[in-house]
């Protein structure tokens, strides 16, 4: 397997890729046209040093995606922590080790930048995905919540 960078011509594959499931099929919108907010989320995102889309690939193939940004902080004596979302792994890959693959590269990236801490949400709905992170390491010590401004 081996990452990158991901590119705009990627944005079919990734966007499809969030789409792949029972809550990303209610938010997200693949098909033969992509909104123009994908495009520009993705160029805000290639804009900023501090975060980075990244594609797995197998076999010339995205297998998943994920998003890496780094977050200043002043908690753990001004240490930078790493912030991992948007995790998708392609359904013919599940169950194989990809996502563990992905997740110990993000983790790596992690350590080589000297982070103190690597986080990451996922939904509660989704209790085999925490069972995942769970398994490879990552702990419910905190209470995340979201406010949805759409819903206003």
């Amino acid at each position: 397997m081996t990452f990158r960078e991901a590119t705009r011509d990627d944005l079919p594959a990734i966007v499809h890729l969030l789409a792949d499931d029972p809550l990303g099929a209610t938010r997200e919108s693949p098909g033969e046209v992509i909104p123009d907010a994908y495009f520009a989320a993705f160029a805000a995102i290639e804009r900023d040093p501090n975060n980075h889309q990244i594609v797995a690939e197998l076999d010339g193939e995205v297998a998943g995606t994920f998003q890496l940004t780094y977050i200043p902080s002043l908690t753990y004596t001004g240490g930078e922590r790493a912030q991992i979302e948007g995790v998708r792994v392609a359904a013919e890959q599940r169950g194989h080790g990809v996502g563990q693959i992905m997740i110990g590269w993000a983790i790596e990236q992690a350590r080589a930048r000297g982070c103190r801490v690597v986080q990451l949400t996922t939904d509660r709905q989704r209790p085999q995905t925490i069972r995942f992170y769970q398994k490879i390491g990552f702990r419910p010590s905190h209470m995340g919540m979201k406010y949805h401004l759409k819903d206003d």
